[in-house]
């Protein structure tokens, strides 16, 4: 009981301190938010022993979560907010669009490393996994099948464990970079963020499937170096 109650405190406080902010503050957190994906997405795929790269060319969309933070007052929690950038077109097979708000919600994330920042990002592999994100809140390993993805460009992924996964979760801190669990979490659409970002009241499918949805400028380096490494989607 008494963990429930700190775990509602912690979320009504967060709560109240993003309704607290004017919408350019918030506008402006969307947008740094967005850079800092970008920073997070070009860093790791600098790096030798990265995304494997014929996962990365599967994969129809990437959701990238810098910086989230194990929240000390939710018990076992985490809480985080990011975006989920997707390959255009009805079949995902276009060149990478617009990017989306999502949050990071729920238990242990498969990590022990305190109250430091930890980057996360995820490859989405199947339209079902897509379809299910951009629509409502989603329980990795319940809802979507989730797993740790292997790293290292040429590492084998033809494993059953990869093939039948809809989403590959990894995790970078303290400068290590590596496939992470993140079963028991949830991901949501941040549609607040969305409006925040975009200045309009639009949902994360509409975002992701609407070819008329410009991204900010923000959002750039994460697209470039997305486009930069796999321009084109592989069957």
């Amino acid at each position: 009981m008494k963990r429930s109650l700190l775990a509602v405190a912690g979320i009504l406080l967060l709560v109240s301190l993003s309704s607290a902010k004017s919408p350019a503050e918030s506008g402006k957190d969307q947008r740094e938010r967005l850079q800092n994906a970008g920073q997070v997405m070009q860093e790791i795929l600098n790096i030798p022993d990265d995304i494997p790269q014929d996962l990365l060319d599967k994969a129809r969309c990437v959701i990238v979560l810098p910086s989230v933070v194990k929240a000390a007052f939710i018990v076992g929690g985490s809480y985080g907010h990011g975006t989920i950038v997707c390959r255009s077109g009805k079949e995902f097979n276009g060149p990478w669009g617009a990017p989306a708000m999502v949050a990071l919600e729920g238990g242990s994330v498969g990590f022990q490393i305190g109250g430091e920042a930890t980057d996360f990002v995820l490859l989405v592999m199947n339209d079902r996994g897509v379809n299910s994100l951009l629509r409502s809140k989603v329980k990795l390993g319940a809802d979507a099948s989730a797993a740790a993805g292997p790293k290292g460009r040429t590492a084998s992924a033809d494993t059953d464990i990869y093939l039948r996964s809809e989403i590959l979760t990894y995790s970078r801190a303290r400068g290590a970079f590596a496939g992470v669990s993140l079963e028991g979490s949830t991901l949501r659409p941040d549609n607040q963020g969305n409006k925040e970002l975009y200045g309009k009241s639009i949902d994360a499918a509409a975002v992701v499937t609407e070819n008329n949805v410009q991204a900010p400028p923000e959002a750039q380096t994460l697209i470039s170096a997305l486009q930069k490494a796999s321009p084109q989607l592989k069957p």
